[in-house]
């Protein structure tokens, strides 16, 4: 159950940064997206408390943080237009690849 938990926290985490792109995209929606983003923060946290109370805080802050970074990366390509370069790719492969050999090994 720890790892659910985990990976709902990665989800969450990536609704922050996008809460924040999206309140400075639209600022008629400011604190809409603003709140969203605390929201998003609030349950990321809850849940990466709830995972680490049995996966190793080393494993669970890799894993959540690089499900959040590659996750935020992807949408950045897909929704904002960010470069995908073939390194940029390349890089976001090494993180979900170091993130997936961690959870291999725990």
């Amino acid at each position: 159950m720890a790892w659910i938990y985990l990976i709902i926290a990665a989800v969450f985490e990536v609704g922050w940064p996008l809460g924040f792109k999206l309140s400075g995209e639209h600022p008629e929606k400011f604190w809409t997206y603003i709140g969203l983003a605390t929201v998003s923060m609030t349950l990321s946290g809850i849940f990466l408390y709830l995972a680490q109370k049995t996966i190793p805080v080393s494993t669970a802050y890799i894993v959540w943080t690089g499900i959040g970074a590659v996750g935020t990366f992807l949408i950045g390509i897909l929704w904002f237009g960010d470069s995908a370069s073939l390194l940029r790719m390349l890089f976001a492969l090494l993180i979900l690849v170091g993130v997936v050999g961690l959870e291999m090994t725990a």
